[in-house]
């Protein structure tokens, strides 16, 4: 059994249910054992900042899935959820990333952990304390808010 770390994050359309949607499907999978998740902050775009601001939390799972598998799984429901590659950093429904998955690191051509940029990212750090991870990342990022706001979906 393995701890993992993932975070999740959305702009378009019902930014919310997307985010819990995802967390549902998480839990619905047999590899996947139990699921955390952190408060839910409204944040201004990172990168390409033409877009409408972002909805993003995170959370901690158990699960027997290898890296790569998770991985597999994560993409199957991002797909699901009508998850449109066309920018970098562009809008989408959904958009979940490995942050950490146990104390391993992965460097693949289609998989990086823990996560290069997470540390940057005010969206990921600020989240991840509410799971009560430390990190020596950034709690805010100039130029980008990060609001916590409450859940009305429940998982």
């Amino acid at each position: 059994m393995t701890e993992a770390v993932l975070s999740l994050g959305g702009n378009i359309g019902d930014r919310e249910f997307f985010i819990t949607e995802a967390m549902r499907r998480l839990l619905k999978d047999p590899h996947v054992y139990s699921l955390e998740r952190s408060g839910l902050y409204e944040t201004s775009p990172v990168g390409y900042t033409e877009q409408d601001s972002f909805l993003n939390a995170c959370v901690r799972i158990e699960t027997d899935l290898e890296a790569m598998e998770l991985l597999s799984l994560v993409n199957r429901i991002e797909n699901e959820l009508g998850r449109v590659r066309t920018i970098r950093w562009g809008p989408r429904t959904i958009d979940i990333d490995i942050i950490f998955y146990g104390d391993d690191v992965i460097d693949t051509d289609r998989l990086t952990v823990p996560h290069p940029r997470y540390k940057e990212r005010a969206f990921v750090t600020v989240p991840l304390m509410d799971l009560g991870i430390e990190t020596t990342g950034r709690t805010e990022d100039e130029g980008q808010s990060v609001r916590k706001i409450g859940w009305t979906y429940e998982i």
